[in-house]
């Protein structure tokens, strides 16, 4: 039997050379006719780069002796209490301040084209804090050296997708490449290295920034409540001012709660330690008293500040998409304030509401992919055993995520009561979504998904607002979608006030005049509604504020007022209720005394 010896090199002149198999001879003829006809045909061949993602330098557990960890993107009052939150971790911190329009700029200089409102405005506070720096004098390695950003993250159809690789871009254009930017995910955590990571997220992590955006979300809504009725105008923001720098001092000397004594010292000597004291940090936070004692003093403070609840105001809600509806700057175009310094009582929306959401989501989804495992199909109907294991497992899941929902609005509700009972209760979950699927499908994730929907029906249908506020960046597809949505809402519901307003880093005037004509509609709804529940009291106003002088307690902002269904404005509600407590109390209307 013969075998075909392999191709070996030749020589001519010298050179070595291989003959060509058939195979090979017949590829070189084809790249060489194909190289013809794209020269022909104008065709040039490119060498292709494909992207690959960046690099990230670590941050490590040694370095956090001289790394300051930046954050920034909520209220002054979240990011003093969650400042004082990391400090008590040991780690140093700083927030960066509140964005205003030469951010904007920068966001637009040194990033991409078609952003929305919020990557402009945080991206370009990032880049103008570093530059900051840059004058004060240090160098851009000692930047990039010492200082590490921190933010959140998400996926989908918002550009809140696109954040990191926005802040990488600004960053790199502006000379600090090397910066570092942890991003924290929406679902799957932060992405740093596993090992002596420089951010611990643990248990005691979660438990003081959750403590911290819970405190500034009640006391945030406790001020906006206290403010527009103020006797001494600038008093609530002194108070303010004043207890966010008491809580703050407490917060940062709350330290983890770690085993200790004897029965500590027993445990730590058994397999049961970490159990015992994973166990023993949550039983910490659910009774311990020693933030509770802070917030009760806050209440005491705030309780001292006299308010007039005769004033006629509406009542705004705040919804829309979450970085809009919550900073306090132009990136809003300041309109809280605007609104409050136009005669309104503004209800803002807690970050609270939107943890709740996400924890909804997840059950959602648990629901929805019930046996839908990676890789796996369902088992037949038959099979009761393996259709029983994956309803147990779903259920397990489910159970999981509602007792975490129902400890964090245990803590919400209980800094409410410690901060005098006034402040907001989380609106449910479920009721959103009853109200708002049938307008926007609850399972269409990205931006609020179908929260700016719900939340309208919410606070119109039920009586708590006058007007509904929605704010949202330029250009924004959930919120865009969401204010198509609307418009059959509106339809269904003829009396609601609704207003989308749309931000960006101008146009200030434009939509302060927008605002201001639809709260105009608001004043006038508030005010026949303050004089047919006054005439319906047989009352004179003269009569509830000589009353509420003689009783000095009813000035109090820690004064619950009872609310009345069908009536929204606390002047009408307060005026009923002192009504109704001068009639029990048999005191004649001086109208009809003077008749007799």
């Amino acid at each position: 039997m013969s075998t075909v010896a392999p191709v070996q090199p030749t020589q001519n002149n010298g050179e070595l050379f291989h003959i060509l198999s058939p195979e090979d001879l017949l590829r070189q003829r084809l790249q060489t006719e194909r190289q013809r006809l794209e020269k022909e045909a104008g065709i040039v061949q490119k060498e292709v780069h494909h992207f690959h993602r960046p690099i990230e330098l670590p941050f490590t557990k040694l370095q956090r002796d001289h790394t300051t960890i930046l954050f920034g993107g909520l209220t002054w009052k979240h990011e003093r209490l969650v400042h004082a939150a990391l400090e008590s971790l040991g780690y140093r911190c700083e927030s960066v301040p509140v964005p205003n329009k030469k951010a904007f700029q920068l966001g637009k200089e040194y990033g991409n084209n078609g952003q929305c409102n919020p990557t402009y405005f945080t991206v370009g506070n990032l880049v103008q804090f570093v530059q900051d720096l840059e004058h004060k004098g240090l160098t851009k390695d000692e930047i990039c050296d010492r200082y590490v950003f921190f933010t959140a993250g998400a996926c989908g159809p918002c550009r809140f997708g696109m954040y990191e690789s926005e802040y990488r871009l600004a960053l790199r254009n502006a000379g600090f490449d090397k910066f570092r930017v942890l991003l924290f995910q929406q679902s799957g955590g932060l992405n740093q290295a596993e090992a002596e990571a420089g951010l611990a997220l643990n248990v005691d992590f979660f438990l003081a920034i959750l403590n911290a955006l819970n405190i500034g979300d009640i006391i945030n809504d406790v001020a906006y409540q206290i403010r527009p009725y103020e006797v001494n105008a600038g008093e609530t923001d002194r108070v303010l001012e004043d207890s966010m720098e008491m809580l703050h001092e407490v917060l940062r000397r709350r330290q983890p709660w770690l085993l200790h004594g004897k029965t500590g010292n027993l445990l730590k000597k058994t397999r049961f330690a970490g159990t015992a004291e994973y166990l023993g940090k949550f039983v910490h936070q659910l009774f311990g008293e020693d933030i509770m004692a802070g917030l009760r003093e806050v209440r005491d403070r705030f309780a001292a500040i006299p308010i007039d609840r005769t004033r006629v105001k509406p009542i705004v809600k705040i919804t829309g998409e979450f970085w809009a509806q919550t900073t306090e700057g132009d990136g809003n175009f300041n309109m809280f304030r605007f609104l409050e310094k136009e005669g309104a009582q503004v209800v803002v929306e807690p970050i609270g509401t939107w943890i709740c959401y996400l924890m909804h989501q997840v059950v959602q989804r648990y629901q929805d992919q019930k046996g839908l495992e990676e890789g796996a199909a369902l088992p037949p109907s038959w099979r009761i055993d393996k259709h029983l294991k994956i309803n147990l497992g779903m259920h397990k899941k489910i159970m999981q995520i509602k007792m975490a929902e129902r400890i964090f609005k245990r803590e919400y509700n209980r800094i409410i009561e410690a901060l005098g009972g006034i402040g907001h209760h989380l609106v449910d979950q479920y009721e959103l979504q009853r109200l708002g699927h049938p307008y926007y499908n609850s399972r269409a994730a990205g931006g609020e998904g179908h929260l700016e929907v719900a939340k309208n029906i919410y606070y119109s249908h039920k009586g708590l607002a006058h007007m509904v506020l929605a704010l949202k960046p330029f250009g924004c597809m959930p919120s865009t979608q969401s204010d198509g949505a609307q418009s059959a809402v509106m339809s269904h519901y003829k009396d609601m006030i609704f207003l989308p307003v749309e931000t960006s880093g101008e146009g200030d005037v434009n939509a302060h005049s927008r605002v201001q004509m639809a709260l105009g509609e608001a004043k006038a709804k508030t005010k026949l509604e303050f004089k047919a529940t006054l005439d319906a009291t047989g009352r004179k106003l003269e009569e509830i504020r000589s009353y509420v002088d003689q009783h000095p307690e009813m000035k109090s902002p820690m004064y619950k007022v009872p609310r009345t269904e069908g009536v929204v404005g606390l002047a009408a509600n307060f005026v009923r209720h002192v009504a109704q407590r001068m009639t029990a109390e048999q005191l004649p209307a001086r109208r009809a005394s003077a008749a007799a």
